[in-house]
């Protein structure tokens, strides 16, 4: 049976990442990986990470911008400096879509505009919204699975999922040295590792998450 992953602030974690699918068993002949963004930290090897993403989008993965590809990207413009990940790598950073549909779920990278259509939010809210979106009280017509807030931020425990209304909150830290989590929706696991500097994706965890999901 196919499983559906979902993966998002990478922050420059890359060996984790891997780790966690290699652990996981993700098959991408059979089954679905969704990646939400900021996948770079701008003190990181950029052009290592994205080659990452990229071989696992070419492999079928979905790929989501996040904050930090728009940042990177309006730097260079900004600048007028040529970044060095090469025109490639530009070009499908440029090309990366801002949420995906599938099935009851919605993947963003930050969140959406209570009260607003999804054709008519805005680039601005989708990669960086914050408690306007986690905090409302208006429901959703989608689970929304997102990233961009780190779940301690929401009231979780460090390195924890947040659980919300139908929503999901899956950055459980990896930029703050606490954890990077790749979590399957499908018999709702998770597999993290820490990203502390002293146990650098080590104390790997396996947990079911699902008596907590408020998801529909």
């Amino acid at each position: 049976m196919a499983r559906l992953f979902v993966i998002s602030d990478i922050h420059g974690h890359i060996e984790g990442a891997k780790r966690l699918l290699k652990l996981a068993g993700y098959a991408p002949e059979s089954d679905r990986l969704i990646l939400l963004g900021d996948y770079i930290n701008m003190d990181s090897d950029v052009k290592k990470t994205l080659g990452t993403i990229r071989r696992l989008h070419t492999g079928g993965a979905i790929a989501l911008a996040g904050n930090m590809e728009r940042a990177y990207l309006l730097w260079h413009i900004c600048t007028g400096t040529k970044p060095v990940i090469g025109v490639t790598a530009r070009k499908f950073l440029e090309s990366l879509p801002l949420y995906h549909k599938r099935g009851t779920y919605l993947f963003v990278h930050a969140g959406v505009r209570p009260g607003i259509p999804l054709k008519g939010q805005r680039e601005e809210d989708l990669v960086s919204i914050r408690q306007d979106f986690w905090g409302s009280r208006s429901a959703h017509t989608f689970n929304v699975v997102f990233g961009h807030t780190p779940t301690q931020h929401m009231g979780a425990e460090p390195g924890e999922l947040w659980h919300g209304p139908r929503m999901l909150g899956i950055d459980t830290g990896a930029k703050h040295g606490h954890r990077l989590t790749l979590v399957e929706l499908t018999g709702k696991e998770a597999y993290s590792c820490s990203t502390d500097r002293e146990s650098l994706y080590g104390d790997v965890r396996m947990t079911n998450w699902g008596e907590r999901s408020l998801l529909k």
